[in-house]
């Protein structure tokens, strides 16, 4: 039988799993003590500003201890799970450095880690870092050499007085003393290793302090403590606000004072947008496939910006650069039970209507479920979002941080609308772009705007003008 030793438990962190998120809560765990666990495993679910995320731990051996229950908010790098790996494998964890000069080079070699854990230790040498250079005081076989040589020349046998040791100070300290009339010798050093320091030279001349009567420090008066808000439970409730929704507040409060908004409306007749959804609904390429307004609503605002690229850039606020992106990331914005998130389709502008639309489904779905990964959050270039789902005309939507333009679907109602210069009943939506007037100026914004509209108006011209 092994007997478990404090050496063989490993402790298991709070990896920063969003590149650069400083917390996460524990929402779930899938383990419990004394469960066994394999390299890979998922032991439990935690949320981070931006996502619910799975975590696997990166060993095997017997779970110990959970240092947390659920709903804790955990810093990273905070120890969550102790596993033993006495009867295990290695874990993948490397090692603290021993302090040595120079550590030996080590053969590269891959190893498995945890994706936003961390990375082994660089085996680059540095170069020790240049310091005060410190005077070196005469070692003592020289003083007895000297004493020595004087006892020779005495020609007695009589000690020679011990040599006074040179007090230790820098070449500027040494003149300020002698500027000063001080003896090195009697002051009292307060530097690292011995070392005089100009504040001990100066102290060396100070005169003596005067001690002047003050009157007595008339007390503060007593004030009551404040007074503990109460709050009435049982007609409120409070909701910590924290996880996605802390970030997602945090965020639009920084985009919406930070970039100029400006926000344009165009209501468009989309009938035969929606007529083309329907004859798409029965194509065999998109059987299987989410085919909605949406789907073509998207590919008409990748149409508009390959007709107008300036339009997709971001703002460098530290080099004071309009970076203009080659790629869309298209973001689309999903209410879930954790709060709004913005995940984006990678190079959509790449992607054909049937691989846009299975996009576009697998998005949905994974919002919803809350399984969004960070990754799918970050790096979105334009965003998307269907406020008509609710019922509403429009919006005037915030930028999603770091993108230059953001476009509000109002609902689609059969409304009256002259159309061949009669008064007929058409499907009629409204729609909204807001931009970064720091990237966007009106007419590069109005065109854009106007030709999503033009196409949802006329879809043919996905065909003319892709």
């Amino acid at each position: 039988m092994t007997t478990m030793t404090e050496a063989s438990v490993r402790e298991f962190k709070m990896p920063d799993v969003g590149e650069g998120l400083t917390e996460a809560e524990i929402l779930k765990w899938y383990v419990k003590p004394g469960d066994e666990v394999t390299d890979g495993q998922v032991v439990c679910e935690v949320e981070t500003a931006k996502a619910a995320v799975e975590l696997p731990i990166p060993y095997d051996g017997v779970v110990r201890e959970l240092h947390f229950p659920e709903g804790t908010t955990v810093d990273v790098g905070t120890s969550i799970i102790a596993v033993d790996v006495s009867g295990g494998a290695a874990p993948v964890e490397a090692p603290a450095p021993a302090a040595e000069p120079e550590p030996e080079e080590k053969p590269a070699g891959r190893q498995p880690v945890l994706v936003g854990y961390g990375v082994a230790a660089s085996s680059t040498k540095r170069r020790p870092r240049k310091g005060p250079q410190v005077p070196v005081q005469e070692p003592a076989p020289v003083q007895e050499a000297a004493v020595a040589i004087q006892t020779e020349l005495n020609g007695h046998g009589a000690p020679a007085p011990a040599l006074k040791e040179r007090p230790l100070a820098k070449p500027p300290v040494r003149k300020l003393a002698k500027d000063l009339g001080v003896d090195l010798t009697t002051v009292v050093p307060t530097g690292p290793d011995g070392i005089i320091t100009r504040e001990d030279v100066h102290a060396a001349v100070a005169p003596e302090p005067t001690v002047v009567e003050t009157p007595a420090p008339v007390p503060a008066p007593v004030r009551a403590p404040a007074p503990v808000p109460t709050y009435d439970t049982a007609r409120e409730t409070r909701i910590p606000v924290k996880g996605v929704r802390k970030a997602t507040a945090a965020a639009m409060v920084g985009s919406a004072f930070t970039a100029p908004h400006v926000t344009e409306f165009v209501t468009v007749d989309v009938t035969r947008t929606m007529k083309l959804v329907e004859e798409l609904k029965q194509d065999k390429e998109m059987q299987g496939l989410r085919v909605n307004p949406l789907l073509l609503i998207a590919k008409a605002l990748l149409v508009a910006i390959k007709r107008h690229p300036d339009v997709n850039a971001s703002w460098d606020e530290v080099n004071q650069e309009i970076v203009q992106k080659h790629y869309v990331n298209l973001g689309i914005a999903a209410a879930t039970p954790r709060g709004l998130i913005v995940p984006n389709i990678k190079d959509a502008h790449d992607k054909t209507l049937p691989q846009l639309a299975q996009a576009l489904g697998e998005l949905v779905v994974t919002a919803k479920d809350g399984k969004t990964s960070p990754a799918a959050m970050q790096g979105g270039t334009v965003t998307i979002t269907n406020v008509g789902v609710f019922g509403v005309d429009t919006g005037t939507p915030i930028l999603n941080p770091g993108e230059s333009a953001i476009l509000a679907v109002g609902a689609i109602k059969l409304q009256p609308w002259v159309h061949k210069d009669k008064v007929k009943p058409r499907q009629v939506t409204t729609l909204a772009l807001s931009f970064d007037h720091r990237l966007v100026d009106g007419e590069l914004g109005s065109k854009v705007l106007a030709d999503v509209a033009a196409i949802l108006e006329q879809p043919k011209r996905l065909i003319t003008w892709a």
